[in-house]
């Protein structure tokens, strides 16, 4: 099987579970099997998303003929994800690039390694901040780095 049909069928995969994880969302009866199942579909859309990142690191190493069919379906995907999550009132937040705030809805691992005084930034969201219309459903994980002046 080539390497397009394996990439075909895992997207397909991870597509059916997320409708699963829906329907079963939608057909809960009581609130603590929907909080349950509510937060399965979080975790396999976290999972889903850090996968999609580091698939998106493996595409700048293929062949040139190769790269863009993979990356149509990786935009592909990561819209699906997000269309799946509208439809359960969630939302996966990134702040990659954004200025770092302590009051960002995300903690930070490497924060002990940099002074008060300085200009931090996002460099890499490890797990997305998840909200829904109400406000923060879980925070967010990021690594920081410092702004040279």
């Amino acid at each position: 099987m080539g390497r397009g049909r394996i990439c075909d069928r895992f997207w397909w995969q991870i597509e059916v579970v997320v409708a699963i994880t829906i329907a079963k969302l939608d057909a809960a009866m009581d609130s603590t099997e929907q909080e349950k199942v509510q937060q399965a579909l979080i975790n396999i859309s976290i999972e889903s998303w850090r996968f999609a990142k580091l698939f998106g690191r493996v595409l700048t190493k293929l062949d040139a003929g190769d790269g863009p069919r993979y990356a149509n379906q990786l935009r592909y995907f990561l819209k699906r994800i997000d269309e799946t999550l509208d439809t359960s009132g969630l939302k996966l937040v990134n702040l990659e690039g954004q200025p770092y705030d302590p009051g960002l809805a995300a903690s930070a691992l490497n924060v002990a390694d940099f002074g008060p005084d300085d200009r931090l930034v996002v460099d890499q969201m490890v797990e997305p901040i998840v909200m829904n219309e109400l406000g923060l459903v879980r925070p967010g994980t990021v690594m920081l780095r410092k702004v040279e002046k």
